[in-house]
């Protein structure tokens, strides 16, 4: 399904979501990313949820995987979809279900890969339905705030926040999951955390919760009211997808950041 599609399904019909993106399909074939060292652990729970077939949760798999669409992107992303496809395809044939629907993780990849970016506006319009007048927990990385300093979410009712770590969040998997359990039903979980979100918007949409796997979208968000042609740094955020994009960080001096966030998950 496209984003837009996927997107309605959210929006319209309530539903949860996970995406898969290369990070994530390349720790089930047991390869370590740059923000999570392999886990054993992992790679089985990311597979298990690959695998699942509820009905209100959504499989979001990366665009690129259906070559129809290597023409939308850069030259670059062409590229790079290109060779890692040819390097993982039996790996994929083994896991994939041809007769499966799988949505699109691409939901927060809307500006920088594309050619054409004169529709990201009206797309990112239709994206922000998700959360219009919804009190949100954003459930992300210490160091991604999500919408601090950018309109991403000035039409949501309320937010909080839970931080964890940046990188390797899954090592303290069980704590995070034990207290966003504590959230209440009525709010609806955005999530930032990598591959860790991947299971965990899983396993609370099981326990109730509409969970969305948001990971990216903040900084394709940055990228886009900046115009920007390249990925680039973003001075108070994490940007995992460019070199040194974790040093040197500046601090939030907005106190309304602060007085968001519910609880702090380090260790």
């Amino acid at each position: 399904m496209s984003p837009e599609e996927t997107l309605d399904e959210i929006i319209y019909n309530n539903k949860s979501i996970s995406r898969f993106g290369d990070g994530e399909l390349n720790l089930i074939f047991g390869f370590k990313i740059g923000f999570q060292k392999y886990d054993e652990i992992l790679s089985k729970r990311l597979y298990d949820v690959l695998q699942t077939n509820e009905k209100d949760f959504l499989i979001g798999m990366p665009d690129p995987l259906d070559f129809e669409n290597l023409d939308k992107y850069t030259d670059r992303s062409k590229k790079y979809w290109t060779k890692w496809i040819e390097n993982n395809i039996f790996e994929l044939i083994l896991i994939l279900n041809e007769k499966k629907t799988y949505y699109s993780s691409y939901i927060t990849r809307f500006y920088i890969l594309y050619k054409d970016k004169s529709k990201v506006y009206k797309y990112v319009e239709k994206l922000k339905k998700i959360w219009n007048k919804k009190d949100i927990v954003i459930i992300e990385g210490q160091q991604s705030r999500l919408g601090v300093n950018n309109s991403l979410f000035d039409n949501v009712k309320s937010i909080k926040r839970i931080l964890c770590p940046s990188e390797n969040a899954f090592n303290i998997y069980d704590k995070i999951l034990n207290f966003a359990l504590k959230i209440e039903k009525n709010k609806l979980i955005l999530l930032a955390l990598g591959p860790t979100a991947t299971v965990l918007a899983y396993d609370l949409y099981k326990a109730g919760y509409q969970a969305i796997d948001i990971g990216h979208v903040d900084i394709e968000y940055e990228w886009f009211i900046r115009n920007s042609t390249e990925k680039t740094r973003i001075p108070n955020k994490y940007v995992n997808e460019i070199k040194d994009g974790n040093m040197n960080i500046t601090n939030v001096t907005d106190n309304e950041y602060y007085n968001q966030i519910i609880e702090t998950i380090l260790n």
